[in-house]
This record gives structure tokens, C-alpha cells and sequence, in this order.
């Protein structure tokens, strides 16, 4: 199936991909629906078995990644390093809700921009829940800026995202060079989000009664294995090891301890992997390229501007913004960056709207549904409406700042 009937049949598999893992009705995995519009994408010919299966290896080590960073989280938890941490950043605080939520600000923008989205995502959120419940106030406020701070503040390094490793790849850039343009967005895009959430959130940030519950004993091997996986995410760059083998070998030594010690069981650690979302990802995959390979790149090489005036470098972040938000912000980069590869103004303005801009959705960014399972896990149900509207409040004008902040930069 071709032309404009094959055109439409991709873009109706891919809304009701989506729609579903945005409902996921009965609690259903967001899988139950993708790979089924995957089949059906390969059985009507909108995508060939050798371009799906390029797509699907592409996000390979995305997809090992994200199994051995879900499984770190998950020893971590069963020895209790987040109940350990939560009492102490709820020392630290001391019953300020005001206090957490900065804290948690300063801690997300340097986890996401040193350590990678999923860092903050997987590790950061638990914390500040574990020290909310401490502190007996509201945890949506720090916990929906772990959710926006692992997007917005991943446009920093080239190693704080996979997208933005595939933009400095075809930029030409050097790594200080990246850094250099992108260190004024990064900044805007945090300040404006924080400004919002503060006002957003005004009635929920009251002085909080802190429990008297004592952190207890430190995990130390749990907690000296994650700093050395840290440091490994730091340093590995440096050294030409990359952040999967890191998060690989953190895995097997965090789960190989615990299953030894009976902490864990061998399919407690195989669902901590989170089977069913990296089936989704990689289904997603295969439907977006078959949208791709039936008009998609052609509508985008014929309305993305290549210029570098502001107007144009707007229109190219907003662009990007909304193709993160219909597609997920990897496969919406993957279609893009052939359109602006040798225009570095443009390039930059895509890696800004595709970053900043899937904080209005769920489907954004794979870290905003990695962000609602770590909360659905631990008893906390974000609301649609509610995740929305923050993102309506926030994601125009960080995105807008942040292209101004680009634009002055070059």
C-alpha cells in the first residue's frame, strides 16, 4: 500500500498507538498496542522488514540501557538506599516543601545534564518521594520536576541524551563547542520551568511536619556500587566505554549480590527489566518509520526552515516540539536530523524542541513514561489533566526562551 491511502493507514496505526499508551485502559502495558500497529505496518507493506528491523537495532543499546538502569533501581530499592537517602535530603531540608522543591531542581538539572535523563528519572524520583512522605508534604511538586527536568535539562552535553548524541554527531561540533551553545538554553529552560512550577504549585508547597522515623543503617555496598556506576558515567566517555556497559556491568553485580542473598527473585529482576515498555519502544519504532516512509520526511524537508534568524530557528524548535509529541521525541529525531544535517543553527533549535517540548505528553519522551512507572510502582497515580496543564504552563516558554538563548549563543 502506497500514496495517500498508505499515508493515512500509517498515521491512524501510529494515533492509536499512541492514544492507547496514553489511557492504558485496565492498566494494560502500552506494548498491548504497539506491536500489534507494528504487524500490521509490516503486513500492509508501509515498511519494509529490513528498514523495521535497522530501526529496531538502531535502539538497541537504548533499550539494554534502560532493562539495566530499571533493574539497578530496582536492588537499590530492596535495600533500601532510597529510604536511606530520603531521610537524609529530609533532614536537610527541614520540613520545607519550598526547600525540597529547589533542591530537587538543583539535584535533576545535574543529574539529567552529567548522568543521562534516565539517572534522574530512575533514581532521583524515588528519593524525592521516600523524603515527601518524610517530610508529610505534597511529593507531585519535586516529583513532576523530575519528570520535566530529565527532558528540558538534557540539552547540556552530548551525553546527556541519546538525542543529543545524535545531534552532536551530525553537528560538526566539538564537545566544548556543543556545550558552549547549549549551556545559555539549558539555563533559560530551567529557570523558566522553575518560575512556573513555583507558581503552579503555590498552594501545594506548605511546611511540612517531619518525621521522626531514623534513616537507619547505609547500604554501603548498594550505595558505593551506584557511585561507582555514576563515576562510570562520567568518566566512561573519556575512556571510550560506553554508558550501556556501565549500567550493564552495575546490574549484574547489584543482582547478582541480591539473588545470592535471596534479597531478590530471578523474576523479580527480569520484570524490574521492564520487558513490555522496551517492546513498546521498539514497536514504536517500526510504526513512526513506516509514517516516516510514507510522507513524513518529505512534508518536513518541505516546511523545516534552514535559516539561522530567530523566526526561523522558533519555527524549527516548535516543529520538532510537535513531532516529539506525536512520534516520541528518538524516532521524531531520527526523522529530522537528515532534513537539517550541515545547518548547525537549525540542528541545535531540533534538539531543543525535542527535548524541551515532550513535557506537554506522556508519549513525549521515553523518560516521561519511564517516569509514570516508577510512579505507578510506587502507589503514586499522576493525573493526565493535571500533567498537562503544567506542561502547557511551562513547555511553550522554556522552549521559546531557550531558542532566544540559541539564536544569541550563535
Amino acid at each position: 500500500m502506497h500514496g495517500v491511502g498508505g499515508t493515512v493507514a500509517a498515521v491512524v496505526v501510529l494515533l492509536l498507538v499512541l492514544g492507547f499508551a496514553v489511557a492504558r485502559p485496565r492498566g494494560w502495558p502500552e506494548a498491548v498496542a504497539a506491536v500489534p500497529g507494528a504487524v500490521v505496518v509490516l503486513a500492509l507493506g508501509l515498511v519494509g522488514p529490513a528498514a523495521a528491523l535497522a530501526r529496531v537495532v538502531e535502539l538497541g543499546d537504548t533499550l539494554l540501557f534502560l532493562a539495566a538502569v530499571l533493574v539497578v533501581a530496582h536492588v537499590a530499592d530492596t535495600e533500601g538506599v532510597f529510604r536511606w537517602l530520603g531521610a537524609r535530603v529530609g533532614a536537610a531540608c527541614r520540613g520545607s516543601a519550598r526547600g525540597l522543591l529547589g533542591l530537587t531542581f538543583a539535584a535533576a538539572a545535574g543529574t539529567t545534564a552529567v548522568l543521562s535523563l534516565d539517572a534522574t528519572v530512575v533514581l532521583l524520583t524515588p528519593v524525592v518521594l521516600v523524603t515527601a512522605r518524610h517530610l508529610r508534604v505534597s511529593a507531585t511538586p519535586p516529583a513532576y520536576a523530575c519528570a520535566h527536568l530529565s527532558n528540558s535539562a538534557s540539552t547540556l552535553l552530548p551525553v546527556s541524551n541519546l538525542t543529543n548524541l545524535l545531534a552532536f554527531n551530525a553537528s560538526g561540533l566539538g564537545f566544548l563547542s556543543f556545550a558552549g551553545l547549549m549551556a545559555g538554553p539549558w539555563l533559560v529552560a530551567i529557570a523558566v520551568e522553575f518560575a512556573v512550577f513555583w507558581w503552579f504549585f503555590r498552594t501545594d508547597l506548605r511546611p511540612g511536619t517531619p518525621s521522626a522515623e531514623p534513616p537507619g543503617d547505609a547500604p554501603v555496598f548498594a550505595l558505593v556500587a551506584l557511585g561507582v556506576m555514576l563515576l562510570g558515567f562520567c568518566a566512561g566517555p573519556l575512556v571510550h566505554v560506553p554508558a550501556v556497559a556501565v549500567a550493564v556491568a552495575a546490574a549484574v553485580v547489584l543482582a547478582g549480590r541480591a539473588l545470592a542473598r535471596r534479597r531478590v527473585t530471578p523474576g523479580q529482576v527480569v520484570s524490574a527489566a521492564a520487558p513490555l515498555l522496551c517492546l513498546f519502544v521498539a514497536a514504536l519504532a517500526v510504526v513512526v518509520e513506516a509514517v516516516a516512509d510514507n510522507g513524513a520526511r518529505d512534508l518536513l524537508d518541505a516546511v523545516l526552515p534552514t535559516g539561522a534568524s530567530l523566526p526561523a530557528l522558533l519555527a524549527v524548535a516548535g516543529i520538532a516540539a510537535v513531532a516529539a509529541n506525536l512520534v516520541n521525541n528518538l524516532p521524531a529525531t531520527l526523522i529530522l536530523l537528515p532534513v537539517v544535517q550541515g545547518h548547525p543553527g537549525p540542528l541545535l533549535a531540533v534538539l531543543l524542541g525535542v527535548n524541551i517540548g515532550p513535557n506537554l505528553t506522556y508519549v513525549g519522551s521515553l523518560a516521561t513514561l519511564l517516569w509514570r512507572r516508577v510512579l505507578l510502582g510506587a502507589g503514586v497515580r499522576p493525573r493526565l489533566g493535571q500533567f498537562t496543564a503544567l506542561g502547557l504552563a511551562t513547555t511553550p516558554l522554556a522552549l521559546a526562551g531557550a531558542t532566544t538563548a540559541l539564536w544569541l549563543a550563535l
